[in-house]
């Protein structure tokens, strides 16, 4: 479906009919996708994205650490089950790790991205344990073939125990793991609202909402999606 105005132009007009009608912006966001046609903001954001015409898949090597960053609405989620779904269609496990939505929300979330192969979506496992950290990670996956890949949804849930090791130590522990077993690790990862307000035009590591610092290169690759554009970076090309 083709959309009636750019992603962005979109987005200013949710923002100025929030402004208008007082309500939260995503609620204005919901209401603009319907106008295109799409049941919410995020599945809209997710078909803009889609376009890119390179398989993110193919671009990872065994034991890549992925971030996928965005603002809330720009379908890092979608992207992030799309490729997991990839994954296990090429034969893979795919291994889906979530705080944030039940087993039945996460599979009919994966079965909404193509509803013509929804057996890939029926093989995707879906992990919701509330003990998701590094430690449960390695556990799970400890049996895992080299190729495997796995989301943790999201990066900062790591990070809100406690009784966990600190998010630095954790994510020591599963780049070791990565390195060692040729397993892909994506983290979804939520990105500061002050990006919104800077004028970039894609976010970057410094933009990652932590409230404890990381190393920069816990990561080998980044995937920033934003206003229907993605960018695929080495860690070490990456912008900063």
């Amino acid at each position: 479906m083709r959309l009636s105005a750019p992603i962005y132009r979109l987005k200013r007009r949710a923002k100025s009919m929030a402004r208008t009608e007082r309500i939260a912006l995503s609620e204005a966001l919901d209401r603009v996708a319907r106008q295109e046609g799409f049941a919410r903001w995020s599945l809209l954001a997710f078909r803009a994205s889609a376009r890119i015409p390179a398989s993110l898949l193919s671009q990872l090597d065994d034991g890549d650490l992925l971030l996928i960053g965005a603002r809330p609405g720009q379908g890092k989620t979608r992207l992030a089950l799309a490729l997991l779904l990839d994954a296990v269609r090429e034969g893979r496990r795919g291994v889906f790790f979530t705080l944030e939505y039940t087993e039945r929300q996460a599979r009919e979330l994966a079965r909404e991205l193509d509803r013509a192969d929804a057996p890939a979506a029926d093989r995707l496992e879906i992990a919701t344990s509330d003990d998701i950290g590094a430690d449960l990670i390695v556990r799970y996956l400890s049996e895992a073939a080299k190729g495997t890949v796995a989301v943790i949804d999201y990066l900062q849930v790591l990070d809100q125990d406690r009784t966990k090791p600190v998010l630095s130590e954790q994510m020591r522990i599963l780049k070791r793991f990565a390195a060692e077993t040729g397993v892909v690790l994506g983290f979804i990862s939520q990105i500061d609202r002050s990006f919104d307000s800077a004028g970039e035009a894609m976010p970057r590591l410094r933009d990652i909402r932590l409230p404890n610092p990381i190393a920069e290169d816990s990561f080998s690759k980044t995937y920033f999606v934003h206003g229907g554009e993605a960018r695929l970076e080495p860690v070490s090309q990456a912008r900063l």
